[in-house]
């Protein structure tokens, strides 16, 4: 069956929140909500407003040299970039050369840059951005390979976030369980909608759902 989305009756600037109710599984956890964020991520007009309300939380305290973007953010990175970059009397990226990095995962699973690359992360104040965060494991995984290269994590941002920080360090988003109280996540083996014999929906991920 196809999922039902729907918006959440909660609006940050231009941005609405588009979401599933169901049992769907991901990588690391089995949740009851699958967040839509194709538009944002793919949308020019949708990822310019997110980076414009990502840029006035971060503008005035977050020194960024590098965004460093995850689950399909290079479009919202871009223009977050742009946003960080304007002149501005409260933005302390102002006319700052801000450098861009899409993520490439090894056949381990693992983050890797080639060479030509680590200057981009090397000794520079790095933005982890993803589309959500629900367990974590992702931004883990992001801030090592931030410091493997000899980076300084800025700071971590995304669209929607179940966490209030995540790998010691706090998360910036424009959604979060206030927003969606009634949002859970579960490992698969204490899952209480597998216990109920309620069937899989769809696997998903940060790029998207496939049906079961």
């Amino acid at each position: 069956m196809e999922p039902r989305f729907f918006n959440i009756p909660v609006c940050v600037g231009d941005v609405t929140l588009r979401v599933a109710r169901g049992h769907f599984a991901t990588r690391h956890s089995h949740i009851n909500y699958f967040i839509d964020v194709t538009r944002q991520q793919s949308c020019l007009q949708e990822a310019d407003a997110v980076a414009q309300q990502l840029a006035q939380r971060i503008q005035s305290t977050m020194l960024v040299d590098t965004i460093l973007c995850m689950d399909g953010t290079r479009v919202i990175g871009t223009c977050l970039a742009r946003q960080l970059a304007q002149s501005g009397y409260h933005s302390v990226n102002a006319g700052r050369e801000i450098y861009l990095l899409r993520e490439n995962v090894s056949s381990d699973g693992k983050l890797i840059f080639r060479d030509n690359a680590r200057f981009m992360l090397e000794g520079k104040n790095v933005l982890l951005l993803l589309a959500s965060i629900t367990t974590g494991s992702t931004v883990e995984k992001g801030v090592r390979c931030i410091q493997y290269y000899g980076g300084s994590v800025a700071g971590v941002a995304s669209i929607y976030s179940h966490l209030e920080t995540a790998a010691g360090t706090p998360v910036i988003s424009l959604f979060n369980t206030a927003d969606l109280p009634d949002y859970a996540s579960y490992s698969p083996e204490e899952c209480p909608l597998c216990r109920q014999s309620m069937e899989v929906d769809a696997v998903v991920d940060n790029y998207g759902y496939s049906r079961l």
